[in-house]
Parts: C-alpha cells; sequence; structure tokens
C-alpha cells in the first residue's frame, strides 16, 4: 500500500513510519521539520518538506491510498499561550489535509488524537465513552479533528480510526540497526527528561509526593512507542469506509512517579537524586486508559513493561552520544 505519514519526522510519526516500511508499505513522509528531524525519516521512505496546506494535495495525487497524520503542535502548555495556532495548526491543517483526501478520492486516515480529550476524568481507567471535556486548547483542538472524522465518514464515506494515547516513551530500533526515539527541545516527558537528567549528572524534579497513591506521586500510564507504531498498522488495517472508530490505547495499569525513577536507575545503573517540589495546578492524581475495546477488536494490547520502555530509551540516549 502507498501510505502518506503527515509529521513522520517526529518522534512517533518517525517509529510508525519506520514499521510500515519493514511491513512492506511504500511510504512518503510529509514534514516541515518545525519540531521533527529529517535525519529521523527512515531510509527507505520518501521524505518531502512541506505544510498541508501547501503540499498536500500534490502528494495526495501521487498514488497515495492511505494516510497516518501525525502532524500537529502538541504542548499543553504552549496551547494555552497560542490558542489561535494550535486552532490553526491543529484543525485548520487536518481540515485542509481532509479536503485533499475528499477531492483526489483517498479517503483511508488514522489520526493521532491524545487522552487530553478527556480533561480531568471522572473514574479510572478511563473508557472511550466516557465524557470529553478537554482542560486546553492542544486537547480541544484533537477533540474536533475526531468530530471533523465523524462528520467526513457520515457524509464522504471515509473509513477513518482515531487513536487516543496517553505517555508514549521508549525507543525502537529498526531491522537495520537505526534507532528512533524522542529528542524534544526542550523536552517535557518523564522518563527521558530523568534520562537526560542521569546523563547530564542533574537531579530529578518531582512535582508533589502527598497525591492519595501507594507511594504519593502521580500515577501515569506509559505504553513503549513501538506497542503504539503497531497499534496504527493494525488501525490502518481496520478503517471500513463510512466509520470513524476511536479507540484508547494504554497499559491499562499505570506506573507513579517514583516507579519511573527506580527503573530508571535500575537500567542506567546510577543512583538518581531527586527534589520535590509543590504540585502543579491541574494535575490529576491518576490518569490510565482502558484498552479493552481495541485488544477485542483489533487484538492489540500493550506487550512491553516498564523496564522496557525505560531501557531502549536509554539506549537510544547513548546512541545518540549524549553520555
Amino acid at each position: 500500500m502507498r501510505v502518506l505519514v503527515t509529521g513522520g519526522a517526529g518522534y512517533i510519526g518517525s517509529v510508525v513510519a519506520a514499521q510500515l516500511v519493514a511491513a512492506g508499505h511504500e511510504v512518503t513522509v510529509l514534514d516541515d521539520l518545525s519540531t521533527g528531524h529529517a535525519d529521523a525519516v527512515p531510509a527507505r521512505a520518501a521524505f518531502i518538506k512541506g505544510t498541508l496546506r501547501d503540499c498536500a494535495a500534490e502528494v495526495l495525487a501521487d498514488g497515495i491510498e492511505a494516510v497516518l497524520h501525525f502532524a500537529a503542535k502538541s504542548l499543553v502548555g504552549e496551547s494555552m499561550a497560542e490558542p489561535a495556532r494550535y486552532w490553526s495548526t491543529n484543525l485548520g491543517g487536518t481540515i485542509a489535509l481532509l479536503e485533499a483526501m475528499r477531492e483526489i478520492g483517498v479517503r483511508t486516515i488514522v489520526f493521532s488524537s491524545t487522552a487530553a480529550v478527556y480533561g480531568e476524568p471522572e473514574r479510572t481507567p478511563i473508557a472511550e465513552t466516557d465524557p470529553t471535556r478537554p482542560t486546553s486548547p492542544y486537547g480541544a483542538t484533537k477533540l474536533a479533528v475526531d468530530t471533523t472524522l465523524t462528520e467526513f465518514s457520515r457524509l464522504y464515506g471515509f473509513g477513518a480510526v482515531s487513536l487516543r494515547y496517553f505517555n508514549v516513551a521508549g525507543a525502537h530500533r529498526a531491522e537495520d540497526g537505526t534507532w528512533f526515539g524522542e529528542r524534544h527541545h526542550p523536552e517535557t516527558h518523564l522518563i527521558p527528561s530523568v534520562l537526560a537528567s542521569v546523563a547530564e549528572g542533574r537531579r530529578v524534579q518531582v512535582f508533589g509526593e502527598d497525591y492519595p497513591t501507594p507511594d504519593g506521586t502521580c500515577i501515569r500510564d506509559y505504553i513503549h512507542v513501538s506497542d503504539l507504531a503497531d497499534a496504527h498498522l493494525r488501525a490502518l488495517q481496520a478503517c471500513r469506509p463510512g466509520q470513524h472508530r476511536v479507540y484508547n490505547l494504554g497499559n491499562g495499569a499505570g506506573f507513579s512517579v517514583r516507579q519511573v525513577i527506580d527503573v530508571c536507575a535500575e537500567v542506567t545503573g546510577t543512583e538518581i537524586g531527586v527534589d520535590v517540589t509543590a504540585r502543579r495546578p491541574g494535575d490529576p492524581a491518576v490518569l490510565v486508559a482502558s484498552a479493552e475495546r481495541i485488544q477485542a477488536e483489533l487484538g492489540w494490547q500493550a506487550d512491553r513493561d516498564l523496564r522496557a520502555i525505560a531501557a531502549d530509551a536509554w539506549e537510544f540516549t547513548r546512541a545518540r552520544g549524549t553520555r
């Protein structure tokens, strides 16, 4: 299948592109490199630098049969400061893509959504049927895209799948030995931040240890990026004309901040110093996904545990020479 991966020079998009190539698909990556990296595009994928508004129609017209859509702005804090930018990029850019797909006749899309659409949950694990009440423009724009996909499926016969995931971590090693992993600037995610602190000899900051959890720190749902990419390949095969399916991706249990730090200390062989500060406003004690729907319908589950996630992320950190 000829597949377009938008945002395929970013962390998750590059891993999905690598797995698509390994599965025998013909992959084209479209990325404006505003946050992605050209050297993260798999060697056997074609690469086009550009935006959805400027390039989507031309790229799609070159025989593309399906789209996996990752191109978006994704920082919650930044979205609060620059909401118009997020609405323009995340919703506006996606509508430009969908309109180009409709005009050219490409009707299959897998969308990278987020657990941020749920906001403050009433319960955990969170199911796809739970209320969607995003608390940031980032989450709101992603929910708006989900709504748009439902309409395009109903009105124009699109086959769409939205994957809502929580905390993605780890790194993926391709068949040729190439590592694909996180390298955001600045890094806001816990596991790569902890590992960067180890590599640079810094202490780790923990926001609050008085939550109603077993060790007092927040619990979050982490899944390995390779498991996540496998879900995208399964979703691609599950797209059906006129249907928009929504699936959560997670491990179903969650790990605390302390557990993450302890596992990172284990895989790096380093004692990690911790400084505890006050809670951050709006941080729920527990955020965990129910992945029962995708397990039942597509046979997917998160196979790799927290140690595998941290170990692969550390291997990627060392492979990049940051230690």
